[in-house]
C-alpha cells in the first residue's frame, strides 16, 4: 500500500500558491485494509477514506467506465491492481494529473509540468468528453490562472456541446463550478471560454453581455451579472443555475430597486429604504449599495448611507408608545424617520 498526494495540491505547490487541502490516492490497498488501518470510510460512489488523525481524504486508485449520460453515468472500478498512472489517466486536465510521492518525487505521465510552465489547459484523454462538468472546470481554471485552452481541448469542448452531452449537466454541479469561476480573479475569462465552446448561449441565454467590472463578494458579482435583466429573466437564470437564496435575493432586490437608487428627497430615500427592506436586512442593503457603486458610473452612496443611519436611529418603541392606536404606528414611524433623514441631510 502506497499513498501519493494528487491533483490541486501538487499543481498549486508547483505554481508557488498556498496549498489549502491535500488529497491522496492509495495504490495497492483494499477497503478492508484501509478500515483495519484506522481510516474512516466516507465515499458513497467510490472508496474514499479519512485519515484517522489528519482527516485528509485518501481515495483508492480507481478507473471509470462510461455507462450513461452526464456526471453520474460512470461505472467505477477500484482494486489493488489499479496503478497510479491508470488513476491519473481518468483526471480532467494534465495540470491536475500530477502525483507526488513521500520522497518528493513527481509522477507526471501526461506532461502536466510542461503545461503549467507554458500556461496551458489541456485534457488528459478523450475520456474528458464523458463528463460535461469538465467544460465548466476548464472555464473556471481559465478564470483562476489566466491560462489559455489548448486548441484540441477547445475542439473537444465544442463537440460535447453540439453532441448534446452538455445538456446533461447536473444543476447543482453547474452552480458549484460557475460560482467558483465567478469568484475568481478574472471571471471574464470563464465567460469567454464558455462563449468559445458554445455553452454560454445554452447555459446563460438571458445574458446579452458580460459586465467588464465583476468584483466584490460573490452575491455582488452575481447581481452585477443580472443588472440589466428584468425580474422574469433573473428568476429563469437562477432556476436554471440553482442559485442559492443569497445570490438570488440580491439580484432580484437590485432589479426591483435600481430605479429608486437616485433618490434625493427624504420621502424618496425613505421609500428606497423600505422597498429594500434595509431596516430588517441591513447587511443585504449594504451589498445592494456595493453593487450599485460598481454598476452605476458616478454613483454616490454616501447620502443613502446617511439617510439610513438617521432613519435607523429612530426609536420605534417610543413611537409605538405615543401612538393613539396600533393602526397609527406605521404612519408615525414613517414620519419620524422622514424627519430624521431631512434633519441629517
Amino acid at each position: 500500500m502506497k499513498a501519493y498526494v494528487v491533483g490541486g495540491a501538487v499543481r498549486d505547490e508547483l505554481l508557488g500558491l498556498p496549498v489549502q487541502d491535500r488529497d491522496y490516492v492509495v495504490v495497492g490497498a483494499t477497503p478492508e485494509e484501509m478500515a483495519k488501518a484506522g481510516y474512516k470510510p466516507v465515499g458513497k460512489d467510490f472508496p474514499v477514506f479519512l485519515h484517522p488523525t489528519t482527516h485528509e481524504e485518501y481515495a483508492l486508485a480507481r478507473t471509470e467506465r462510461k455507462s450513461g449520460r452526464g456526471y453520474k453515468g460512470f461505472t467505477v472500478y477500484a482494486a489493488p491492481d489499479v496503478t497510479l498512472e491508470a488513476d491519473l489517466a481518468r483526471r480532467d486536465l494534465t495540470i491536475n494529473a500530477i502525483a507526488k510521492a513521500d520522497d518528493g518525487a513527481l509522477i507526471d505521465p501526461f506532461g502536466g509540468q510542461k503545461d503549467l510552465r507554458e500556461g496551458v489547459l489541456r485534457h488528459v484523454s478523450e475520456a474528458f468528453a464523458e463528463d460535461p462538468v469538465r467544460i465548466l472546470r476548464v472555464a473556471r481554471f481559465a478564470a483562476r490562472f489566466g491560462f489559455r485552452i489548448a486548441e484540441e481541448t477547445l475542439q473537444l469542448m465544442k463537440s460535447m456541446v453540439t453532441s448534446g452531452e452538455a445538456d446533461h449537466l447536473v444543476p447543482e454541479r453547474v452552480w458549484q463550478e460557475f460560482a467558483k469561476g465567478l469568484a475568481e480573479p478574472k471571471p471574464e475569462l470563464m465567460f469567454e471560454a464558455l462563449e468559445r465552446c458554445g455553452l454560454r448561449a445554452r447555459l446563460l441565454p438571458e445574458l446579452g453581455s458580460i459586465p467588464k467590472n465583476l468584483s466584490g463578494p460573490l452575491p455582488v458579482r452575481f447581481a452585477l451579472l443580472c443588472w440589466q435583466l428584468d425580474e422574469a429573466a433573473i428568476q429563469a437564470l437562477c432556476e436554471r443555475l440553482k442559485a442559492p437564496n443569497e445570490e438570488r435575493e440580491l439580484a432580484l432586490l437590485a432589479c426591483r430597486t435600481r430605479k429608486l437608487l437616485g433618490a434625493a428627497r427624504p420621502d424618496e430615500l425613505l421609500n428606497l429604504l423600505k422597498r429594500a427592506d434595509a431596516f430588517r436586512r441591513p447587511e443585504r442593503f449594504a451589498l445592494l449599495l456595493e453593487t450599485a457603486g460598481i454598476a452605476i458610473p458616478g454613483f454616490d452612496s454616501e447620502k443613502i448611507k446617511k439617510a439610513f443611519a438617521a432613519a435607523d436611529a429612530v426609536d420605534a418603541g417610543e413611537i409605538a408608545k405615543r401612538a393613539s392606536a396600533p393602526a397609527a404606528i406605521s404612519a408615525l414611524l414613517d414620519q419620524a424617520r422622514e424627519d430624521a433623514i431631512d434633519a441629517e441631510l
